[in-house]
């Protein structure tokens, strides 16, 4: 008898919030202990009635701000792992209008600090992420866009310590 397996699948909204020469991030300590930065944002949960209601509550739990509008989606971008058992589609938005002050509230506790980073720094930080958080922002900082992008990934393997993640054409 072949079962199949389940494939989960999330859908995450990102948000690029700037400042002149400088990008929000924020700080996420992960399961494993490690931490690493990213762009604000988060699964968009089923019963958020739209992708930017999810991510704009997203953005206030880790950062306090209130976005009030946005432009997009500046990219997306689609992970496949079927090794690993799941699926990722992730709609990368800019905020337009924001209003607030830095201030965590992150219900998950995964958030422990969020500021804006000079892009020089901002290089620096993404440097240990997963390629597709890493290269769309590189790329948009490199040469900002306006219509939306779509950036696509592989990660072949069955063991994420040694899974190869491949970036194919968009």
């Amino acid at each position: 008898m072949c079962q199949t397996a389940t494939v989960r699948e999330w859908l995450v909204g990102g948000a690029l919030i700037q400042r002149p020469g400088s990008l929000l991030l924020v700080a996420n300590r992960r399961v494993n202990g490690s931490l690493d930065w990213t762009p604000p944002g988060g699964v968009i949960d089923p019963e958020d009635p739209s992708v930017l209601h999810g991510l704009t509550r997203e953005v206030r739990e880790e950062t306090g701000l209130a976005v009030h509008a946005w432009d997009g989606p500046l990219y997306e971008v689609h992970v496949d792992a079927p090794g690993l058992g799941w699926r990722m589609r992730v709609e990368a938005w800019r905020a337009t209008k924001v209003s607030g002050d830095l201030l965590i509230d992150d219900p998950d506790g995964i958030v422990e600090q969020a500021r804006y980073v000079e892009e020089t720094e901002c290089r620096d930080l993404l440097g240990t992420v997963a390629p597709w958080v890493r290269d769309p922002i590189h790329e948009w900082l490199d040469a900002p866009w306006t219509e939306r992008r779509v950036f696509r990934y592989s990660v072949r393997g069955s063991n994420r310590a040694t899974s190869e993640i491949l970036r194919l054409p968009g």
